[in-house]
């Protein structure tokens, strides 16, 4: 099956261009939201790749209760719709409860379901009858051929515009893996497959109250990804990833976001028979 590309503005995800949905974990701060949206606006720009920024209004599935959030659903669309506003980028964000999916589409362009809730059905119903683009994460229980039935809800629903996001599988304890052959086989579905390279790195609870991850493995993975034919890329980056308050052991720092855009942009091009 051919891979239908999906409409967002004025370019496709899962076209002849590389994607990249990226932006801080949570929502801090305006000026971290600023910071990062500035610096990857120019760097796509450069590397003339399509950049969808991310952070999340609140984040649910935490370790431990006192871990940080996000500023929650009505200040963090506030702020998105101001990152929207002053550089005109799309904007992907999560939803964790099916009566959020209204008031997001009224800022977001992609609305994320987040993985260990890829399979509720009504959250899935609701985010289609947005209309906007949904973005299934792959949930780190599930085999790729189980995110068929799943898209088949959304587009049951009304909508077509289905996404795929692959943020490896459990294995063990405290740890995941990435399974490449996972891309062309949800591929074969149809629906484009982004690869979420930072949260493919983390270590579930790998800090006890909190997820730990090893950073220095994005860059392989995602270059992996490039070459087993991913449409586009997930990172969480912060400018300061040590002092993060949510996924800081996963994050890129934008300087390291500048390296490893450009060379995952090299391989998309390779794989998709395009000159460098």
């Amino acid at each position: 099956m051919d891979i239908k590309p999906v409409k967002l503005g004025n370019f496709e995800i899962g076209g002849d261009k590389l994607s990249i949905l990226a932006g801080p974990c949570a929502i801090e701060s305006k000026d971290v939201l600023f910071t990062v949206a500035e610096a990857l606006k120019k760097l796509t720009q450069e590397l003339d790749i399509n950049y969808v920024f991310k952070s999340s209004f609140d984040k649910a599935n935490r370790s431990s209760i006192k871990s940080f959030r996000g500023p929650g659903l009505d200040k963090g669309l506030e702020l998105l719709a101001e990152v929207k506003k002053e550089f005109g980028l799309p904007i992907v964000t999560d939803i964790h409860t099916p009566d959020q999916a209204a008031p997001v589409a009224e800022v977001a362009d992609i609305i994320q379901i987040p993985a260990f809730l890829c399979r509720q059905t009504d959250l899935l119903v609701a985010a289609a009858k947005t209309g906007k683009i949904v973005n299934i994460k792959k949930g780190q229980f599930l085999a790729p051929a189980q995110m068929k039935p799943l898209a088949q809800k959304v587009v049951d629903s009304g909508n077509d515009k289905v996404l795929f996001t692959d943020r490896g599988t459990s294995f063990g304890y405290n740890n995941l893996v990435v399974d490449m052959r996972g891309i062309p086989i949800m591929q074969e579905m149809g629906y484009p497959v982004v690869f979420d390279a930072t949260h493919s790195v983390q270590l579930p609870g790998g800090a006890g109250e909190c997820s730990s991850g090893e950073r220095k493995y994005v860059s392989t993975l995602a270059k992996a990804a490039m070459a087993a034919g991913a449409k586009a890329l997930f990172f969480e980056v912060h400018p300061d990833p040590d002092k993060a308050l949510c996924d800081g052991p996963n994050m890129l720092s934008i300087d390291m976001a500048k390296d490893v855009f450009k060379i995952c942009n090299d391989i998309f091009k390779l794989v998709n028979k395009k000159s460098i």
